[in-house]
């Protein structure tokens, strides 16, 4: 392949250029707000869930609406968002993405009922959708083809770091102030980030964009929305048989078939299926889908493990996370180098073994089991981690032309999120019927009426124990037993859907490059060029 001269290859002035590395400063501070709402979410649903005035009494089931409302808007709007920053200009979209974003933080912070919280996390979802594509979309046109891998690499420990600092800010601010301090803090956070976008980050457009699609969006939101509610009221009845439940999952398909159907006749469709055609494209996005499946869903119930079955607080389960977010840090940056040493497909099949290997081993996690195999497994998890999102992200990203790369970087956010939307609703669908039937038999006791919401989680079970005072101390020895093993085997479906994951990637990443160049291929991170 020609390279062609440096001023025809450049989309933006050399003096631009100069200042890349401050811009993609700014960019992860970008970056770090989308992740860190999550993450720091992670240590406070428990508190979320507990009665008021300390939470907001919500179930599991609305917990898990308040992470998927944020999600399913944030994965439907996504390639839109970035059709709309490749139209409008990446910088535009992103300082309205962010003010939208800071405006439902604070919304949330107020929230006086579940309900309430998962509209207001809704609108923060829709605001972070115009971020995400937005800042590896600039990121792409400031950086030059050889320093995208390092770019990318930099740009994905940012989720380290924010995984990292999010649960232990968390910790912090539970320990101290409310439970809507978790997303007040996104506020100033957020204006930092508006002013230095001002002044440092360029903006750039697509010569060329697509045309908008509100018709694809709409069927993909509605299809996602009616699946993953079937999934999670299942989960809640114990029933995955009942006509409520088989009509919104069934409904739901049907309208992702009608969304794919759709797309592929469209002359403007929000997901080109074209794109599918390279394996090596679709590998890359089936893996990355499959990673976030079971993470996501392995993380959702990791928390009460160590709130409610440990005994530990807010804070020392945001520590007990840290591991997890180092090696990401640590790694992240790093796995371009065993690419070039072994190639992609090693690379990454190695990081989703190690992966499946880690969710594997809650299974053997006990109430009394040392600590320090907790930290020792979640390091091997991000370690895992940092050596799958690095190379795949990289092949996603560079096996579309850079004026593309707004529409790139949302279809692996949309397959990403959408992976983690049905990890916590699989996974947890599986987590609450495995508990239901673990404690039904010990729940005679209590009162019928509530008999079905004590057996909904382990929260629930706690929080109705403490409503019948020494009659419930019985129930609390039983509750904790139930939601190991609900929590073993969720571990292992999780663990299942890794192994797939490497699976994939063993059979369709390409493997280590050749030395010398060819007409038809990329370097070994690169999926085939459209002509």
């Amino acid at each position: 392949m020609t390279t062609p001269t440096a001023p025809v290859e450049r989309r933006i002035p050399e003096s631009v250029h100069r200042r890349r590395w401050a811009i993609l400063g700014v960019l992860m501070l970008s970056l770090l707000i989308v992740v860190l709402d999550n993450s720091i979410l992670n240590v406070a649903i428990k508190t979320i869930s507990t009665p008021a005035p300390t939470g907001l009494g919500a179930t599991q089931s609305e917990l898990e609406w308040a992470i998927n409302a944020y999600t399913l808007v944030f994965a439907g709007l996504l390639f839109t968002a970035g059709l709309l920053g490749d139209r409008l200009g990446r910088k535009k979209v992103l300082l309205a993405g962010l003010a939208v974003f800071g405006i439902g933080s604070a919304l949330a912070a107020e929230s006086g009922s579940p309900v309430q919280l998962i509209v207001f996390r809704a609108v923060m979802g829709f605001g972070a959708a115009f971020v995400m594509p937005a800042t590896l979309a600039v990121l792409m046109n400031v950086f030059e083809r050889e320093e995208q891998p390092k770019a990318i690499g930099i740009w994905a420990g940012g989720v380290g770091l924010a995984i990292a600092i999010g649960p232990i800010t968390g910790g912090l601010l539970l320990d101290h102030f409310w439970w809507g301090s978790v997303f007040l803090v996104n506020v100033p956070i957020v204006v930092v980030a508006i002013g230095l976008m001002v002044w440092l980050v360029p903006d750039s457009r697509d010569p060329r964009p697509g045309r908008l699609d509100p018709v694809g969006v709409v069927l993909s939101v509605v299809g996602l929305v009616l699946l993953v509610y079937g999934i999670i009221k299942g989960g809640q009845l114990a029933d995955f048989g009942d006509p409520k439940v088989l009509a919104s999952s069934l409904g739901g398909l049907a309208v992702l078939v009608v969304f794919v159907v759709y797309e592929k006749r469209s002359d403007h469709p929000s997901i080109d299926v074209t794109y599918f055609r390279n394996k090596v494209f679709s590998a890359a996005m089936a893996a990355i889908t499959l990673v976030f499946f079971a993470l996501m869903g392995v993380t959702f119930f990791s928390v009460f493990y160590t709130q409610s079955v440990r005994g530990y607080s807010p804070l020392e389960t945001g520590l007990l996370m840290l591991p997890l977010a180092a090696a990401q840090m640590v790694f992240a940056p790093r796995a371009r180098l065993l690419v070039d040493r072994f190639g992609n497909r090693v690379t990454t099949t190695g990081g989703l073994v190690l992966l499946a290997a880690m969710l594997a081993a809650f299974s053997l996690l006990d109430a009394d089991t040392p600590i320090w195999l907790l930290e020792v497994i979640f390091f091997l998890m991000g370690t895992g981690m940092a050596h799958i999102m690095t190379p795949t992200s990289v092949v996603i990203m560079q096996a579309l032309p850079r004026e593309k790369a707004g529409s790139a970087s949302a279809l692996s956010n949309t397959f990403r999120q959408v992976g983690g939307a049905l990890g916590i609703a699989v996974l947890g669908s599986v987590l609450s019927t495995s508990y239901r039937n673990g404690i039904e038999g010990h729940l005679t006791g209590v009162p019928a009426a509530l008999r079905h919401t004590a057996g909904e989680s382990i929260e629930a079970t706690l929080g109705v124990a403490r409503t019948l005072g020494p009659r419930g101390e019985a129930l609390v020895g039983p509750a904790s037993d139930a939601y190991l093993h609900a929590m073993h085997v969720t571990a292992l479906w999780g663990a299942g859907v890794a192994v797939l994951g490497a699976v994939v990637a063993g059979l369709f990443l390409p493997g280590k490059a050749r030395e010398e160049p060819e007409g038809e291929k990329e370097p070994e991170l690169v999926g085939t060029e459209p002509s």
